[in-house]
């Protein structure tokens, strides 16, 4: 069986680190991924099997969407955090996640000056507030980093702890990027 059928058979059961032959990382080697990309999508061009059956380019076409659906997650670092969590089953549909009383206290404080904004407008307010939202996204982002390169670097069995803390900061990026959102528009109105 020739690379490309052997690899044809399977590519639908793959995930995308299997599928470009990587170990699942946080931080893969970008170059590898992107030479990966590049020879599945010469290996899946449609113009090269322009003289196949109809099932056999469809087929084609298949891979090739999914090799560029591989490459847009494993390119991008948000996308390819939220991709690590759910192959490890940490991205349940609908996830109800418990955010830790500390956070979600420091979130009402945040809530509350964004709140009164909507009745005292203050330019210089609410450039505390984008300081602060700031000041806390780069902590989370640091932490984030601190802990997604952990990962890459510890024994297997130290997995699942260190992906408890990535669910748990990716979750908080959420909720922050929910007071970023009412945050522009209250800028907007100013």
């Amino acid at each position: 069986m020739s690379h490309i059928s052997h690899l044809m058979s399977h590519t639908s059961s793959l995930n995308y680190f299997q599928l470009y032959d990587l170990p699942v990382r946080f931080h893969p080697d970008k170059a590898l991924v992107k030479k990966k990309f590049y020879e599945l999508s010469k290996q899946f061009h449609p113009d090269f099997h322009a003289n196949e059956p109809e099932e056999k380019q469809q087929e084609i076409l298949e891979k090739s969407t999914l090799n560029n659906k591989a490459y847009l997650v494993l390119s991008n670092p948000l996308k390819r955090i939220e991709y690590v969590l759910s192959l490890n089953n940490m991205m349940a549909e609908g996830d109800k996640y418990k955010l830790s009383q500390d956070f979600l206290m420091e979130m009402m404080d945040v809530n509350e000056e964004i709140m009164e904004q909507q009745f005292q407008p203050d330019a210089a307010g609410l450039m505390l507030i984008d300081t602060q939202v700031n000041d806390i996204e780069m902590k989370l982002f640091d932490e984030l980093q601190r802990c997604t390169e952990a990962y890459d670097n510890e024994p297997e069995q130290q997995h699942e702890a260190t992906l408890l803390k990535i669910k748990d900061i990716w979750y908080r990026q959420k909720y922050l990027l929910r007071i970023r959102e009412s945050l522009s528009k209250f800028s907007a109105r100013i």
